[in-house]
C-alpha cells in the first residue's frame, strides 16, 4: 500500500483545472443574458447548439465570420484595461456578418493565454457578453486554454466565431447600380484595425499610455481603447425597410481596400472627403506620422465605420430611419462608372 505520493501534477505544470471550472461559474450571469430564441441549452458542453427553426427561420442560409482584436490587446494588456476588449472582438465579427445581410446568431470565443488570472478572465468575458447582448447574438460557447511557455506575465489572445442566417436570396450585396447613394455611419475612434500603426506612432510621439490624450479628454491608452462601434440593429433595420443593396464595414485597408468589395466590375464609388470632418484621433495620428492622405485613407476608417450602398430614391428615408436609430449618417458620395473608389475634396 502506497503511504504518500509527491508526483508532479498538470497544476505544477502551470495550468490550474480548477481556476478554469471556477470562470466558468462566473462567466454564466454575463452569458445568460446574451440568450435569445434559438438558444438551446448552456454553458459547459462538448459543443453548443442552435435551434434555426426556434429563431424564426425557414429557409435559413448560414453564414460564418472569424476574428480578432489585433495588436489593440497590447494596449489593453499594457495598460490593465481589458473591460472592454471583448466588445471589439464581438463587433469584428457581427459587423462582418451583416454585411451579407445575415443576423447574426450565436457567437463563441477562444481565449489563450499563460496563467489564468479569475479578474482578468472574468473581465474580458463579461465585455465579450456585452458585446453580444446589444448585438442580439447569444454567447453559447468557447475556449479558455492556459498554455504555460506560449504566452507570458499578463499577455493573452482572443479570436471570436459568430455564425448568422438569413432567409434563402435574401443576401447582399445586391442590385447595386450607378446612382446608388453612400451613406457612412460613423465610427468611434480607430475600432481595431491598424494599431501595429498606432502603437509605432505613440512609440514617436514619446507619450506614455497614461498622459492626456492630445485629441481628447481621456488619458491616451484609454482613448485607443475605445471599442469599435456595434451596428447589427441599426444595420439590420434599414435592410428590412428596403432599399439597401450593399454594406460594406470599413476594416483594415480602410475606405480605399473596402468599398470596392461590394461594388460589381464596372463601378466605382465616388466618394466626397469634403462631407464629413476627420475626427481629431485621425488627424492627430496622420499629423504625428507625416502620413500622406492616401496613405490615412488606405490605412483607418476615418471616420465611417459602416458604408451603406442605397438605391437613390430610398436614401432620405433611410437616412431618417438610421438616424432614429442613434447613428450620425454621412451622405458621402454616390456609385458611377469607374473602378474602385474615387476621391474628390479632401480630409487633411
Amino acid at each position: 500500500m502506497t503511504k504518500g505520493h509527491n508526483g508532479l501534477t498538470y497544476a505544477d505544470a502551470g495550468v490550474d483545472i480548477d481556476a478554469g471550472n471556477a470562470l466558468i461559474e462566473r462567466i454564466k450571469p454575463a452569458a445568460k443574458r446574451t440568450m435569445r430564441s434559438g438558444t438551446m441549452g448552456g454553458l459547459g458542453g462538448f459543443g453548443a447548439l442552435f435551434d434555426l427553426k426556434g429563431a424564426g427561420y425557414t429557409d435559413p442560409i448560414l453564414v460564418a465570420a472569424t476574428d480578432g482584436v489585433g495588436t489593440k490587446l497590447r494596449i489593453a494588456i499594457d495598460t490593465g484595461n481589458v473591460d472592454t476588449i471583448g466588445v471589439d472582438l464581438v463587433a469584428m465579427c457581427v459587423n462582418d456578418l451583416v454585411c451579407q445581410g445575415a443576423e447574426p446568431l450565436f457567437f463563441l470565443d477562444y481565449f489563450a493565454t499563460g496563467k489564468l488570472d479569475l479578474d482578468q478572465a472574468t473581465r474580458i468575458i463579461t465585455g465579450i457578453a456585452a458585446g453580444c447582448e446589444a448585438s442580439g447574438c447569444a454567447l453559447i460557447g468557447g475556449e479558455t486554454a492556459e498554455m504555460p511557455g506560449m504566452y507570458h506575465g499578463g499577455d493573452f489572445d482572443l479570436a471570436g466565431f459568430a455564425v448568422g442566417a438569413m432567409e434563402r436570396g435574401t443576401d447582399l450585396p445586391s442590385g447595386v447600380g450607378q446612382g446608388d447613394v453612400l451613406l457612412g455611419l460613423a465610427s468611434n475612434g480607430v475600432h481595431s484595425n491598424g494599431y501595429s500603426f498606432v502603437r509605432k506612432v505613440v512609440e514617436l510621439s514619446g507619450l506614455a499610455w497614461d498622459a492626456p490624450s492630445p485629441f481628447s479628454d481621456a488619458t491616451l491608452g484609454a482613448a485607443l481603447l475605445a471599442p469599435t462601434r456595434l451596428y447589427v440593429k441599426q444595420a439590420l433595420a434599414a435592410v428590412r425597410a428596403g432599399g439597401v443593396n450593399a454594406l460594406a464595414h470599413i476594416t483594415g485597408g480602410g475606405l480605399t481596400e473596402n468599398p470596392p468589395r461590394v461594388i460589381p466590375e464596372g463601378l466605382a464609388c465616388q466618394i466626397d472627403l469634403d462631407a464629413w470632418d476627420l475626427p481629431p484621433v485621425f488627424d492627430w495620428l496622420a499629423r504625428t506620422a507625416n502620413m500622406s492622405e492616401p496613405e490615412l485613407l488606405k490605412t483607418f476608417n476615418c471616420g465611417v465605420g459602416m458604408m451603406l450602398v442605397v438605391a437613390q430614391d430610398r436614401a432620405d428615408a433611410l437616412t431618417d430611419l438610421l438616424r432614429a436609430e442613434g447613428e450620425t449618417v454621412i451622405r458621402m458620395g454616390q456609385v458611377v462608372e469607374g473602378e474602385g473608389v474615387i476621391y474628390t475634396g479632401r480630409l487633411l
